[in-house]
């Protein structure tokens, strides 16, 4: 379970993945609990995480244009893949604890 405090992101360790309508994925935040996503485009971005790469789909997780939110995940879970139904944007992904 994720520790109920403000987020504490793990400073160095964020990236930005270029997202399009074909499965990008990075490999990020095995041992946090949580994922802070920003989606920095303008159009929605669809998020899986998992234990190795698994293509994401746009049946997955959404994350609006232009906003932020805090994600609980599996500790083993060392992936982040993300894909648009449209156009591109850019995902940035920080591990941390707490929401």
């Amino acid at each position: 379970m994720a520790v109920l405090e403000t987020f504490n992101p793990a400073y160095t360790q964020g990236t930005t993945i270029s997202v399009s309508t074909t499965s990008a994925a990075a490999v990020r935040g095995l041992g946090a609990k949580s994922l802070c996503l920003s989606n920095l485009g303008t159009v929605t971005v669809y998020v899986r995480v998992s234990q190795g790469t698994i293509a994401a789909t746009t049946a997955d997780y959404p994350v609006l244009a232009g906003t932020q939110v805090t994600i609980t995940k599996d500790e083993a879970h060392d992936t982040v893949s993300a894909i648009t139904a449209s156009s591109t944007s850019s995902l940035h992904v920080i591990p941390g604890e707490g929401f």
